[in-house]
């Protein structure tokens, strides 16, 4: 009996991290997930969960012994002085055990390795000029993953993605856009009338596999676009209005109260909170009409998972609890068509 292929996913309880984990075992890889000590992992089934430091290189090779790719979901946090200090080394963390393994490291990107003059096709190709700190980062660290292939001991592919949403917290999405959705409201941090690239992190992990299903035919280093959705503010502000309606969280003849984010007071709190100061560094992304083009993807794999985004947006809605059962949802729906034949003409 052929024995499944081994995946080793570092930062695994992060959002992309758990993405990955449950996309690998539902498509029958052997999955080690690995985990800061004191952390704990859902039961999922064919994964083992791993208690270690990224660093410990040795304990984690031991650990991970037969384990072919490497995904990297490890991440700072979200400020400047995080990542100058924490992602060279985090990366570092990932090459060493990977080369230990003599593996294929897996890394997902953003797009802010293209900068403010970006295109609105973004291809595997296009030039890289980023115009802030951690689309600077970024390209550092890109580069050196792609040095570390260069004697043949590892490979590597990197997989860019837009605005990461769904599998947890953390994103635009819950901290601005549907923040009081249950209001009836909606914050966009941008003009409505922009498309904007955006990655569902199910979809996206599910990438991933069918990549690491091919990583013989890579070469040494590649880079990869997943492109996910391109979706105006109108294109959200429509499929939330639609969810709002089914829940119950617009009275009868109401509307989806839309409204801007505050840039003005964003950069106000900028000034005490770092990781909001750095959100503000990439405003420019909101205002720049911008999408992936997956061209090497398809050629590799074929067409890329791609969920619906109604359905996407159900699942990462629920996912943060805001939507309530089908038995309440029809007690609700109840409530609203009498509320609106109650207020009807006679």
């Amino acid at each position: 009996m052929t024995q499944p292929s081994t995946v080793l996913v570092l930062g695994a309880r992060g959002r992309f991290g758990l993405a990955a984990t449950r996309a690998f075992a539902e498509a029958g890889w052997r999955v080690l997930a690995q985990l800061r000590p004191g952390a704990s992992g859902p039961a999922i089934p064919g994964v083992t969960w791993l208690a270690a430091q990224p660093g410990e290189t040795h304990s984690l090779a031991a650990a991970a012994h037969g384990a072919t790719v490497v995904v990297q979901g490890l991440s700072p946090v979200y400020t400047h002085k995080a990542w100058r200090r924490d992602l060279p080394g985090l990366t570092q963390a990932a090459i060493d055990v990977t080369r230990a393994l003599g593996a294929t490291l897996m890394l997902p990107a953003s797009v802010y390795n293209f900068g403010e003059t970006m295109p609105p096709l973004l291809r595997e190709d296009t030039a890289q000029a980023a115009s802030t700190f951690k689309g600077q980062m970024r390209i550092a660290s890109e580069a050196q993953v792609r040095a570390a292939t260069l004697d043949g001991r590892m490979k590597a592919v990197v997989i860019r993605g837009g605005d990461f949403f769904g599998s947890g917290t953390g994103s635009w999405l819950d901290e601005v856009m549907v923040k009081d959705i249950r209001g009836g409201k909606f914050t966009y941090p941008g003009p409505m009338n922009v498309p904007t690239a955006w990655a569902w992190l199910p979809d996206m992990a599910r990438s991933f596999v069918a990549v690491a299903g091919q990583r013989k035919q890579l070469p040494a280093f590649e880079t990869l676009h997943f492109a996910g959705y391109s979706l105006t503010g109108q294109d959200w502000a429509d499929a939330l209005a639609d969810i709002a309606w089914e829940h119950g969280w617009l009275p009868a003849g109401g509307q989806l109260h839309t409204r801007s984010l505050s840039w003005t007071l964003m950069r106000s709190l900028g000034l005490v909170l770092p990781k909001v100061a750095a959100l503000c560094e990439m405003r420019y992304q909101w205002h720049t009409p911008h999408s992936l083009v997956n061209t090497r993807m398809a050629a590799l794999t074929g067409p890329e998972p791609h969920t619906p985004f109604p359905e996407a947006l159900r699942t990462a809605l629920a996912e943060l609890g805001l939507l309530t059962s089908r038995k309440e949802m029809a007690a609700q729906k109840r409530t609203v068509v009498a509320h609106a034949f109650a207020r009807s003409p006679s």
